[in-house]
């Protein structure tokens, strides 16, 4: 009886689109950002401009003030800011002492003063051609006609960092833009910027905890 060579099993052929799927690399998840954050609400210094439409910025600021318990202590030529920590990371706090049309120098005083890069700032200000209760973060971008966005962009030299745009909206007639900003708000438009300034602030939590990409889409 002739005893017969045991045949090779063959492994079953894999099939291309499997081989091609293990071969790709790996996808990039976008990590948290941990790098020291200087958040800077925009705005007009004095009690004259307390609370107006122009203010927001600094209306925003003092509510992260609050929930972070981080105290507006430190009062300097450029800015009011306090000093923090936000979920393990270092934060700043700032409203320029600047008028609107200079918030570049305040800005520029901040990156000298902590060395961060454009990125690592948040500008948080208000915005006409948003209506009122409505808010928008962006990456970066033109100042679209607002003065202290275009102080910032001159000074930095770059469109890129963040910012958060709060709505304020046109005013009814045409050509009363100066007194719709420097206006205070009234009735019931405290009450809806108070809601935008309470989802600015929970859109600050998330970009802190998470990143920009995350707050964006969950914000915008």
């Amino acid at each position: 009886m002739t005893e017969e060579t045991p045949r090779e099993v063959q492994a079953p052929e894999t099939p291309a689109e499997e081989i091609r799927e293990r071969n790709k690399p790996p996808r990039h998840t976008e990590e948290p950002d941990r790098s020291m954050k200087v958040i800077v609400g925009l705005g007009n210094p004095g009690d004259r401009y307390r609370n107006t439409r122009h203010n927001v910025g600094f209306m925003c600021i003092d509510l992260l003030a609050r929930r972070w318990s981080i105290d507006l202590k430190e009062r300097r030529a450029k800015a009011i800011l306090g000093r923090g920590r936000y979920q393990e990371r270092e934060v700043v706090l700032a409203k320029p002492r600047t008028f609107m049309n200079r918030s570049g120098d305040a800005i520029s005083y901040l990156v000298a003063r902590f060395g961060v890069k454009p990125s690592d700032i948040v500008v948080i200000y208000d915005e006409m051609d948003l209506p009122l209760g409505r808010m928008r973060i962006r990456p970066g971008g033109s100042p679209a006609g607002h003065n202290g966005i275009r102080s910032i962009i001159g000074e930095l030299h770059t469109q890129e960092f963040p910012r958060v745009r709060v709505g304020i909206g046109h005013p009814e007639s045409q050509g009363g833009q100066i007194s719709h900003v420097l206006n205070r708000f009234q009735g019931e438009e405290a009450t809806e910027v108070s809601r935008v300034i309470q989802r600015v602030a929970e859109a600050m939590d998330c970009m802190l905890e998470e990143n920009i990409t995350v707050a964006m889409n969950r914000f915008n």
